[in-house]
């Protein structure tokens, strides 16, 4: 087998993994035909997990054949051959383990590919267990002196709970490594196994022949011309933004929903509503100009003598329009608003959900749908847990106890606007994680981080100590109560 295809299943393998599907990550680690040392170590660790002693012994042996130095693969058989009662051969792994380690206070494994550091104070820790184990107490207490010499702040309280044992002739829990930590494959290897097309493909901009899409080589077209291009620009701003207007009238605005235009002015009116007022857009502003100030633009494809400066008319303006206070600012305004996701899909079937929160979006569910498939939607795009997600409708909370029908009356046009508030998920620390990227944060076993949003189905993102990334779902659990 390849460096190539080792290095592909490897990948999935660990892949499988993340995902705790473990028993298709064995699979394939299994179906490598020359597995290096790492991959039997990581062959090892999931038959620990499946509890299964006797072939994580054997993978153990074949990954210290293939790498006598590597100490993280001594210590796991060690912890093996003590859960088979083999103490004697437990103690002699750990020893080899402390050898490896050649007077270090630790070995970090985070550029070999293992999220992992073997500490010299752990190996004698687990020493001092097995020659308890083996009834020699004097042994076990000298092995935990030693380890003082080797502890760090993170390991005291681990060292000085075991010595008080120690001293009282009680057994205690041996350090075991974590669960579901395997050695992964170098990621810039792993990059380059995706194929890449470096050149891409030619995309037409513009062409006489409808629906062009030909990207190959070919005689020199006929190009478009600028009389054709401005019309065609004209009519997908007339799509997009309303229909052109000119300003007759200088109008100066009363509320802060309505906007100044003056004459000569061109807008892009968006709707217009029975008493006489009209939604425009002008210099990317949005507001309300009374629409008998306005008059439409045609469009024509004549001679650019046409165009010019328009000359404002002569005559008084006419007299300011009355507003339907209540009703007309606030449909028209969500009227508006909705223009803004054309790319949310309504059907006679469905209803669209605008959500205001840090930023606006729009969601489309089905209509008089519960409120489980509602919050569902709403996490999805936020990224966020439904727990943490509080729903109102004006001044009523959304919840499970909450009847939908009654919220579902007040759409207008299959039309509603809900406000959205998330409160803060508080997370502890199962095993201590370090970031191995720019992007992932470090944390300590039982630190507590605050969820920031959930990235995929296998990594959060969160605060700790004022430091912001991401971290695997499987190293935290939800706190209660906080």
């Amino acid at each position: 087998m390849s460096f190539v295809d080792t290095l592909r299943q490897w990948d999935e393998a660990v892949t499988c993994a993340d995902r705790q599907d473990f028993v298709e990550a064995l699979r394939i680690f299994l179906s490598i035909q020359e597995p290096n040392s790492k991959i039997c170590f990581d062959i090892g660790c999931l038959h620990l997990l499946n509890q299964d002693l006797d072939a994580a012994e054997k993978a153990f042996d074949s990954s210290i054949r293939r790498d006598e130095h590597l100490a993280v693969a001594f210590f796991q058989r060690g912890l093996t051959f003590y859960r088979k009662k083999r103490y004697e051969e437990s103690l002699g792994d750990f020893q080899y383990a402390f050898k490896a380690l050649r007077g270090n206070q630790l070995i970090d494994y985070k550029a070999l590919g293992l999220r992992y550091k073997l500490y010299a104070c752990e190996v004698l820790h687990n020493m001092a267990l097995v020659e308890a184990q083996l009834g020699n107490w004097e042994k076990a207490q000298e092995n935990l002196v030693k380890a003082l010499d080797y502890k760090t702040e993170v390991k005291l309280t681990v060292i000085d709970r075991a010595l008080q044992s120690i001293l009282k002739q009680k057994l205690f829990k041996p350090v075991e490594f974590p669960p579901k930590v395997l050695f992964k494959p170098n990621k810039h290897y792993v990059a380059e196994l995706e194929k890449k097309d470096y050149l891409g493909k030619a995309k037409v901009v513009a062409s006489v022949v409808p629906q062009d899409d030909f990207s190959g080589f070919a005689p020199l077209q006929p190009q478009v011309t600028w009389t054709t291009l401005r019309v065609e620009v004209c009519c997908i701003h007339r799509a997009l933004e309303g229909e052109p207007h000119t300003v007759l009238f200088e109008f100066v605005p009363e509320t802060s929903d309505e906007l100044a235009v003056v004459p000569g002015n061109i807008v892009f009116v968006l709707q217009k509503d029975a008493d006489n007022w009209a939604s425009v857009i002008f210099n990317e502003r949005r507001g309300l100009v009374p629409y008998n100030y306005l008059e439409r633009l045609e469009i024509s494809l004549g001679s650019k003598q046409n165009e010019g400066t328009l000359t404002p008319p002569s005559r008084a303006p006419p007299t300011r329009p009355e507003r339907k206070q209540g009703i007309f600012c606030v449909d028209l305004l969500e009227n508006v608003s909705f223009c803004l996701f054309q790319d949310v899909q309504c059907t006679d079937n469905t209803c669209i959900v605008k959500v205001h929160f840090s930023f606006n979006f729009a969601v489309s569910v089905p209509s008089g749908c519960s409120y489980a498939i509602l919050i569902d939607k709403i996490s999805k795009k936020l990224n966020l847990p439904s727990n943490g997600i509080t729903l109102r409708y004006f001044g009523l909370i959304i919840s499970t106890n909450t009847e939908m029908d009654s919220v579902w009356s007040h759409a207008c046009d299959r039309r509603i606007t809900f406000w959205c508030h998330t409160k803060e998920i508080y997370l502890v620390a199962l095993h201590s994680f370090e970031s191995s990227n720019p992007e992932d944060l470090s944390f300590h076993q039982g630190d507590i981080i605050t969820l920031l949003s959930q990235v995929n189905k296998d990594w959060l993102e969160g605060r700790c100590d004022g430091n912001t990334g991401i971290f695997p779902a499987s190293f935290v659990k939800e706190v209660s109560g906080q």
